[in-house]
């Protein structure tokens, strides 16, 4: 007999089947019409049913069969506490460029979580390098029509790969790409790219054969390696200067005019930092083709100028004094300042307040690893006025008021009573925030932010 798993619920919606069924959270699904059940992909095909035998537990233990009838298309209305059941597929590599063997020690052990889960990649659109994979996983691939899924490719090199991840089986880059393929699935891909080792002519080499697997290979992003002061592994990694990330913008500058000539999008896509580090503008929107690795970082920064210019500010006057801080990791502090410059407010005073990374080193300068302790000190660094204080949404926890550093939001509202605290995710928000803060408050409830990546971007977290 096989290994059964229970998926625990950790939320229920109202007005759902849910509800309806008296399912409460904590209670636990063990099968559905018998089948066991590893995730929520086998939860919901096995709920494709109309006919529905649903084995719960309760949180007093007991257990019971409910059966009931549904639409076929009616879903059961509930979040779980995590969509693997089974327990996450851990990453096996020790890659060169890890992140999250650079994160701080102490910190909270869910940012320890090395996830190397194809289903968590089809998912939420986490990257996976897929050397933990075997037949089955393909099998259930195509089974499923799992697609498309998210590769962390690294390079083409077989030996590089195999050296940079430091595990054998990364070497076979290509047969599994040829499998996925075979499989039905189409795939976004990932390099993150360290300077003098997957750069180069090995950055040529990738470009040019991912591009030849189209139209499986969806889009390729191409993103800096990032390293704190807390790495501590041998090999020896440098982040790219001005220079290199020009280097690195010139070289792929010419494949993207290629792309849109052939296909009429640019496929390859450089990560924001590279055009801050050369000094360069992030390119026009139709560059980035509907934003397809946005949760990846792939296009933050343009899309978040693209939402500023689709928001119409308010045209109500401040009729008294208002003076805002706007929080930003150093990276962006350019673009919110130059956005700040072109409101023309009366009695409005902004001040950009970059915050430089004491938490995790100062190589690390986006906001969604800012942490409150070193917001705190920044801002309390600040003399002066200062009314409200508007902080990134990136850096917040998702669904959760809580810092990188387990400090609340409302801790940090009482380092401040004299501001009034509000959270930004979209240009759009800054917009409405600058032009009328009297009135802005941000709901968070029914978003997801994002927050770190272990290859230096974004992405949603992993559960636990």
């Amino acid at each position: 007999m096989s290994k059964q798993y229970a998926g625990t619920i950790l939320r229920v919606y109202p007005g759902s089947l849910a509800e309806e069924l008296g399912l409460v959270p904590g209670d636990k699904i063990w099968s559905v019409n018998g089948q066991n059940l590893r995730d929520i992909i086998d939860l919901s095909f096995a709920m494709a049913d109309e006919e529905i035998d649903l084995e719960i537990e309760h949180g007093d233990g007991s257990r019971e069969v409910i059966s009931f009838d549904k639409d076929f298309d009616e879903e059961l209305g509930v979040e779980f506490s995590s969509a693997v059941f089974d327990g996450i597929r851990r990453c096996a590599n020790h890659c060169y460029f890890c992140f999250v063997d650079m994160i701080a020690p102490n910190m909270r052990s869910s940012l320890s979580i090395k996830d190397d889960d194809y289903r968590l990649s089809f998912l939420y659109g986490n990257f996976v390098t897929m050397t933990n994979m075997g037949p089955h996983d393909f099998k259930r691939i195509e089974q499923f029509h799992l697609s498309p899924l998210y590769v962390s490719v690294q390079c083409m090199n077989p030996e590089l790969r195999a050296q940079m991840l430091r595990c054998r089986q990364a070497a076979a880059i290509a047969e599994q790409l040829d499998r996925l393929e075979q499989a039905g699935a189409d795939y976004h891909t990932q390099v993150v790219l360290c300077s003098g080792l997957n750069d180069g002519e090995e950055l040529e080499r990738t470009i040019r054969e991912v591009a030849a697997r189209r139209p499986h290979a969806l889009s390729m992003a191409v993103v800096p390696v990032g390293i704190t002061k807390y790495r501590n592994d041998p090999f020896p990694l440098a982040q790219f200067d001005a220079a290199g990330a020009a280097r690195v913008i010139d070289a792929v500058e010419p494949w993207q005019e290629k792309m849109r000539r052939e296909d009429g999008r640019t496929f390859f896509y450089l990560g924001d930092e590279f055009y801050f580090l050369a000094g360069r503008d992030v390119p026009p929107a139709d560059y980035y083709d509907g934003f397809p690795q946005l949760d990846n970082g792939i296009g933050l920064t343009r899309n978040f100028i693209e939402e500023w210019g689709k928001t119409v500010p308010s045209e109500l006057p401040y009729d008294e004094p208002i003076c805002l801080d706007v929080v930003t990791g150093t990276a962006v502090a350019p673009v919110l300042r130059k956005l700040a410059e072109s409101v023309d407010k009366r009695n409005l005073t902004i001040r950009i307040i970059p915050v430089a990374n004491d938490y995790f080193g100062h190589t690390v300068n986006v906001s969604g690893l800012l942490t409150a302790r070193d917001i705190i000190a920044r801002l309390q660094a600040m003399p002066g006025r200062r009314d409200g204080i508007l902080l990134p949404e990136s850096a917040l926890r998702s669904g959760e008021d809580v810092f990188l550093d387990d400090v609340s939001l409302s801790e940090m509202k009482a380092a401040f009573p004299e501001a009034r605290i509000e959270v930004v995710r979209s240009g759009g928000d800054y917009r409405r925030a600058l032009t009328d803060w009297l009135h802005y408050h941000k709901d968070r409830g029914a978003e997801c932010s994002y927050t770190w990546q272990s290859n230096a971007g974004y992405t949603k977290p992993s559960d636990e």
